[in-house]
């Protein structure tokens, strides 16, 4: 039988000096019984796949608020994506694989129903402000339940690290957080222009043609310059990053999208950003005035968070058709 210890000192064995390995994790904020058969980064990443949240990824939206087609990305499938992408990084780049699949699968718990319009419409009525990353540490710090019915996952630092830091301008402690952070942008800008360039939002000869020269003309080209630059890069050094002509294409490719894409009419149509908004503020609405309505979980939580924070949670929480049918119900 190979356990814990074994794949413990494999990490030692194949792994770059920079790599987190498991065995020196900074651990958890309350004490386990370590498992005889997996690292503590393969824990944590058993506990997200299997945990309500996760599941809820598949019926959220990633780009388009109502796709007429089954091949468009929703937030599970990026998810997968992304640690895919990560997993082909730190296993190339000599890093902790595990540790990069957990921070992936984890990265996005938090987001909420519609996308980022939905985050946008939230964080313009809750009064602390709502970003993704930060909910998504509260998911797994505080909105699931352990196995033994604790609050939160009680993961490890590492991966909660990751988890908060995947976006915005402070760094992951680790070099498998930088990856996952990369990955994460590697993944939505390339399917995010598959999806387009499947609904004919745009072609491929409008995208910039001096970073197509450099990534490639393919979605696939395009994957596999960036994770190779990537691996090259990150290998035995200190931090994961690409290049700094990968870098530039890639940011310039993310420009186009926002600027062509992101904020597209036929894609946030005012029509479906005007029902998403409608739906978001009224149930935050009907819940700030009727808290005993909140799922008993939240409830439960009443004396020690405030009503605004549980009313946010629920509606963060929230699938795009369960909001959108809860809104009929109620409305």
């Amino acid at each position: 039988m190979i356990g814990r210890i074994d794949l413990e000192k494999r990490e030692y064995e194949y792994l770059t000096r920079y790599a987190a390995k498991a065995a020196e994790s900074r651990g958890r904020a309350i004490y386990e019984e370590k498992c005889s058969v997996r690292t503590d980064f393969q824990r944590d990443r058993d506990r997200i796949i299997h945990s309500k949240a996760f599941r809820r990824l598949m019926h959220k939206t990633q780009v388009f608020l109502a796709p007429e087609g089954d091949h468009y990305r929703t937030r599970l499938t990026h998810t997968i994506e992304v640690s895919q992408i990560a997993r082909t990084i730190a296993r190339g780049a000599g890093l902790n694989e595990d540790l990069a699949e957990a921070i992936a699968m984890g990265h996005d718990l938090g987001h909420t129903p519609f996308g980022h319009s939905g985050e946008s419409i939230l964080n313009g009525i809750y009064p602390g402000g709502f970003r993704h990353n930060v909910q998504s540490l509260r998911v797994v710090d505080v909105l699931e339940s352990g196995s033994s019915g604790r609050r939160g996952m009680n993961l490890t630092f590492e991966v909660r690290d990751g988890i908060l830091n995947h976006t915005g301008s402070v760094m992951p402690a680790t070099a498998e957080g930088q990856v996952v952070k990369t990955s994460d942008r590697i993944a939505y800008i390339n399917h995010d222009i598959d999806d387009a360039i499947r609904s004919g939002i745009i072609t491929v000869d409008d995208l910039p043609r001096e970073a197509i020269e450099i990534l490639g003309d393919t979605h696939k080209k395009r994957i596999d310059t960036l994770v190779r630059d990537m691996i090259e890069n990150s290998f035995d050094r200190p931090t994961a990053q690409l290049s700094r002509e990968k870098t530039e294409a890639m940011n310039s490719l993310r420009a186009f999208m926002f600027e062509n894409v992101y904020h597209n009419s036929r894609v946030k149509r005012a029509e479906d950003m005007e029902h998403a908004e409608q739906i978001i503020t009224s149930l935050y609405d009907y819940y700030l005035h009727h808290p005993q309505s909140l799922p008993e979980d939240l409830r439960a939580m009443e004396g020690e968070f405030s009503t605004e924070e549980l009313v946010k949670d629920h509606i963060a929480g929230m699938t795009d058709r369960y909001a959108m049918n809860l809104y009929d119900e109620l409305f």
